[in-house]
């Protein structure tokens, strides 16, 4: 039997040859720690939903960022579950609401080591659940909103905050919110935006991880699941207004958006490992149909090789770990 010249095979004959030729890598330092921090707790809350994952007392927040910090990670994404909420959600730029609060304790804690980061949203906040203030309609008002973000940005950066998340999908957010900051005196906070942030039913875990009040849905800001095109729109269009980094949310259903915003802007581009894709593996790991491990650190890899520079994840000091080891 006569066979090509070419025998792909000769490049996958050993481990280290494997090794040799991988076209992408996956590292510690790619890696991001989402993490939930609730007003009032005195120890850790399990999050059924989210085997594993934990909202957070300040205490235990501390020795979890510094556990992160150990394993290596890049950086951690701190979410705020305040005790009582609002139409407006106050407690998001109050100096001593809970998120900006545990910004203090964590940039303390490990701000010399890794880049410590806040979502700036008001879902959290806000006893409606919304992403933004709401009209009389019922309707989110974008530029009100802005204002609040605004506020919002300030008290995160006053906290400490290294890199702010606007994951909000406000028109003109990244635009308002570097100007806002620029003019106190804050031009080395960076700015994260998740600019292709769909409105995708992959996200329920993490209503319950933030006690979600939501009342509807987000459809009329976040971006239908259809549409590739426009995410991509929205990428650029956040690197015109002053991004220093744009994000794609989810990960693993939208890989083909994620590549092409990685294709059309020159900034770095992150992806988020979102809560269902974490619960849908757990699950099936759980009853023994699939490789945890493996499943873990391939799904991480194909968002990687899709083209981001960087992951939230919620395995980001259990892989960074692995990745340490050698597995």
């Amino acid at each position: 039997m006569s066979f090509p010249e070419t025998r792909l095979r000769r490049l996958r004959q050993s481990a280290p040859m494997r090794a040799l030729v991988r076209e992408t890598s996956l590292e510690a330092r790619q890696l991001v720690l989402p993490m939930f921090v609730r007003e009032g707790l005195g120890e850790p809350a399990p999050i059924g939903s989210m085997p594993g994952v934990v909202q957070h007392s300040l205490d235990s927040l501390r020795a979890a960022a510094a556990d992160a910090a150990d394993a290596g990670v890049g950086g951690l994404m701190l979410f705020g579950v305040p005790a009582v909420r609002d139409a407006d959600g106050s407690g998001a730029d109050d100096p001593r609401g809970i998120l900006n609060l545990a910004t203090e304790a964590v940039v303390a804690e490990v701000g010399d080591a890794l880049v410590v980061q806040t979502d700036l949203c008001l879902d959290e906040f806000t006893d409606h659940g919304h992403c933004g203030v709401l009209a009389s309609d019922g309707s989110v008002d974008n530029d009100a909103t802005l204002e609040r973000y605004a506020a919002m940005a300030l008290a995160q950066a006053r906290a400490g905050s290294h890199l702010l998340g606007l994951s909000g999908m406000m028109d003109g957010q990244v635009a308002h919110l570097r100007a806002a900051l620029d003019a106190e005196g804050f031009q080395d906070v960076l700015l994260l935006a998740y600019a292709a942030k769909y409105a995708s039913a992959f996200y329920g875990p993490f209503r319950e991880a933030v006690d979600s009040q939501l009342q509807g849905d987000r459809r009329t800001y976040q971006l239908d699941p259809g549409n590739r095109r426009e995410g991509v729109r929205e990428a650029v269009v956040d690197q015109q207004e002053g991004a220093d980094i744009v994000m794609v949310k989810p990960a693993m259903a939208f890989l083909d958006v994620l590549r092409e915003v990685r294709d059309a802007v020159d900034i770095p581009v992150w992806a988020y490992q979102v809560s269902g894709e974490y619960a849908m593996i757990e699950a099936a790991a759980a009853n023994g149909w699939i490789d945890r491990r493996a499943a873990v650190l391939e799904s991480l890899l194909s968002i990687r090789r899709a083209g981001a520079d960087a992951v939230l994840t919620y395995w980001a000091v259990e892989a960074a770990r692995w990745l340490r080891a050698g597995s």
